[in-house]
């Protein structure tokens, strides 16, 4: 037996969730809002991966830890941000399949294969004294006692002593300078400090209020490491709704700590809207990517950036009377879950059954449920809504490297021997600005939703569907 606690967090069984709900009839004649899938995201940059960079790249032997070997591609990736920019990322799942065209978000350390800290000090060590961040190459081939090296050698490196540590793999490089150099990143490694996981590119917190008409919804505090950001309301917002600071002034310009409100207009009709935060920025390297979709591809560590486009959204719900919800959610690898939380600012308690019980988030109060899922299998995780409509988190939990094993191929079978379209360092987003921390050195280049909707109470591929219940709020991405 369990008991959810105020402000607590309680670990349900996937059984427990299901069979509960239709025993009770909580979901008779609800229509599924599958419109409303999201992925438990951060907000900040979105990405498609669009391979392995020419001349960033070279071999290595991997042991599958049961006698066999292969030949791997240990290098430089490179993914473009969506609205414009460039990164450069390593792999930190060097047995997980990925392929050009995946995409990618990004997410917390937590919320990824790196929530154990003492593994992410260390490749984020990695990542700040070698290659592209050290684009010096001769100062750390003297550091490394390499003696010379190139930039195809420094990446495939960079990328095997990163493997030692994501991946604990028996992995060496082919090139006795990339070996060289990847010794010693993982000898000065092993006695690195602990380090500060690099704050997120954007986000907002909560992602998601609720209120009455007449008030001011939030606060939503912004979060960036960029110098201003705009904000803007969805289209679709009811007239009068405007997005205010504290003292009820308009905003549409923000920085780093700001506090936004949805301000409501009294006698607004019950309902829901979203606003956006936007800016361009060059994201924190460390940052991790995880793939987007049904189907897990091999997570990503950024090495270098250019100014690229970040986004978060928020949503706000309000009604008159009775329970007023919002709903946000976020993948938590340490306890190999979602955590989803429901908040009622309404006037009267929202009950919910699970199981054989019944659990009662009172007015004013919060709770947050840890719903388990099984490593990289698709869940979905469905929340009915008191008007009948529903509020859905898809994804796939991915919070452990794959280990020994067979390791996965080349993302690009035949690598472009062209340099890539965009050159490092100045990539033009879709705001018109250039620059960044991409490497380039000598004559070689350094730069290089979901996907289905899955149907309710059915399981598939192993994945789950889950049902809690809220009031009706906008899709949203929900916070780290």
């Amino acid at each position: 037996m369990f008991k959810i606690q105020r402000r607590g967090v309680a670990r349900l069984t996937t059984a427990g969730l299901v069979t509960g709900l239709l025993a009770a009839g909580a979901i008779s004649g609800a229509g599924i809002a599958l419109a409303d899938d999201v992925a438990p995201a951060a907000g900040g940059a979105t990405a498609v991966l669009a391979g392995l960079q020419p001349g960033q790249f070279g071999d290595a032997v991997y042991k599958d830890g049961k006698g066999g070997k292969q030949t791997v591609s240990a290098g430089l990736f490179r993914m473009d941000a969506k609205g414009g920019g460039t990164l450069q990322t390593y792999c930190i799942d060097i047995g997980t399949h990925t392929a050009p065209g995946a995409n990618y978000q990004e997410a917390s350390w937590g919320a990824s294969s790196l929530h154990d800290a003492d593994t992410a000090n260390k490749i984020n060590w990695i990542l700040q004294h070698s290659y592209p961040q050290v684009n010096d190459l001769a100062a750390l081939a003297n550091t490394s006692g390499a003696k010379k090296l190139t930039a195809e050698q420094a990446a495939t490196g960079t990328q095997v002593a990163i493997w030692r540590f994501s991946d604990h793999a028996d992995v060496t490089a082919k090139n006795p300078k990339a070996e060289l150099l990847a010794d010693y990143l993982e000898a000065q490694a092993k006695n690195a400090s602990a380090a500060t996981e690099p704050k997120a590119s954007l986000s907002l917190t909560p992602t998601a209020v609720s209120g009455k008409a007449g008030e001011k919804l939030g606060p939503i505090t912004v979060h960036t490491n960029a110098a201003s950001a705009k904000v803007r309301l969805a289209g679709d917002a009811p007239d009068g709704v405007k997005i205010v600071d504290k003292t009820g002034k308009p905003v549409t310009n923000v920085t780093d700590g700001a506090e936004l409100f949805f301000d409501v207009p009294a006698g607004t009709a019950d309902g829901n809207t979203k606003l956006v935060v936007e800016a361009a920025t060059k994201i924190p390297v460390g940052r991790v990517f995880t793939s987007v979709g049904k189907v897990r591809k091999q997570t990503q560590i950024l090495a270098g950036s250019s100014e690229s486009s970040v986004s978060a959204p928020a949503a706000a719900t309000w009604a008159s009377k009775g329970a007023v919800l919002a709903v946000s959610a976020k993948v938590n690898c340490a306890v190999g879950g979602v955590d989803v939380t429901v908040t009622n600012e309404g006037d009267k308690p929202f009950t919910f059954p699970l199981g054989d019980k019944s659990y009662t988030i009172e007015a004013g109060k919060s709770q947050t449920v840890t719903v388990p899922a099984k490593e990289d299998a698709s869940y979905t995780i469905v929340v009915p809504l008191p008007d009948g409509t529903t509020k859905t988190f898809t994804g796939v939990l991915d919070c452990k490297a794959t280990g020994p094993g067979t390791p996965t191929p080349t993302p690009s079978a035949t690598p472009s021997t062209q340099p890539s379209p965009a050159s490092a360092g100045t990539t033009t987003g879709t705001t018109g600005t250039t620059g960044g921390d991409l490497a380039q050195t000598g004559g070689s280049s350094a730069t290089p939703m979901i996907a289905g909707i899955a149907v309710a109470l059915v399981v598939l591929g192993g994945g789950a569907v889950f049902f809690l219940r809220r009031k009706k709020s906008a899709a949203t991405p929900a916070s780290e």
